[in-house]
């Protein structure tokens, strides 16, 4: 059994070395975002807690953030906690991962790779929907990396795409009242200037991945996916490893990306 396991595991290491050959040298997306999903199921299948899933899931996340900056990708949006997730969800569970945030917020805060690699983080959602103590942490992180620019790492919490574009028209509406804008001069490029993903370098991912086997898009970016490459992984969050990333981007690679011509 041993042996058995340590032939799978070099032939696992000759595989995720054969596929990175292959992505480095061609066209790597410029921002990736990720759906988190599986969590839940995942802590099933290994008879542990969710409150222990969300750490792992949490860890893996440090893991894709040094994986993310090996192969050159500088910006990351992260699909943590949804609006619908905070209304549906019970309050244990979401306590659960309440304290897996404030948790991570200070590992990244002590954690030298984030001053090194100079990452930014910065919060998309409507945080007033979090407890005080989880929203002012979160903005600590984000306050604390704003004069960072090498890496862009997003985390969606509180977060649900049709909310963004509804806040965004809100914005919108006042700056009609005030008088600053005419609405004949609304167009995307004011709508986008309105949306929480303002001030990114790239603010429309090309490449989008879900893991845990679900396809569907459940509310995450949808004026920015507009154009993004979708790619759905059988494998549950915590259990994501490089080799699904190369995956993701070998696929992202073989597609032809037209944008309507």
């Amino acid at each position: 059994m041993i042996e058995r396991i340590l032939r799978l595991a070099g032939a696992y290491s000759l595989y995720e070395k054969w596929l990175e050959r292959t992505v480095m040298g061609r066209e790597m997306p410029q921002h990736l975002a990720l759906i988190l999903d599986g969590n839940r199921r995942w802590a099933r299948m290994h008879g542990l807690s969710t409150a222990q899933a969300y750490r792992y899931g949490a860890d893996k996340v440090e893991e894709l953030l040094r994986w993310c900056l090996d192969l050159g990708i500088r910006v990351v949006t992260l699909y943590v906690l949804s609006v619908e997730n905070i209304m549906r969800r019970p309050p244990e569970e979401l306590e659960d991962l309440y304290n897996v945030l404030l948790e991570k917020v200070e590992r990244f805060l002590a954690e030298e790779l984030v001053w090194k690699e100079k990452v930014r983080f910065k919060i998309i959602g409507r945080l007033n929907y979090l407890p005080p103590k989880v929203a002012e942490s979160l903005l600590k992180l984000e306050e604390a990396t704003k004069g960072h620019d090498r890496f862009h790492l997003n985390i969606a919490v509180a977060y649900g795409g049709r909310a963004e574009i509804v806040d965004a028209v809100k914005k919108l509406l006042k700056q009609v009242m005030r008088g600053e804008i005419h609405p004949d001069e609304v167009d995307e490029q004011v709508i986008e200037k309105n949306l929480y993903t303002n001030g990114l370098p790239k603010p429309d991912p090309d490449l989008v991945i879900r893991t845990s086997g679900e396809e569907r898009i459940s509310n995450f970016l949808l004026w920015q996916i507009a154009y993004s490459e979708l790619v759905f992984l059988d494998v549950y969050w915590p259990a994501f490893r490089r080799i699904d990333l190369l995956r993701a981007i070998r696929t992202y690679q073989q597609r032809v990306r037209r944008y309507g011509a």
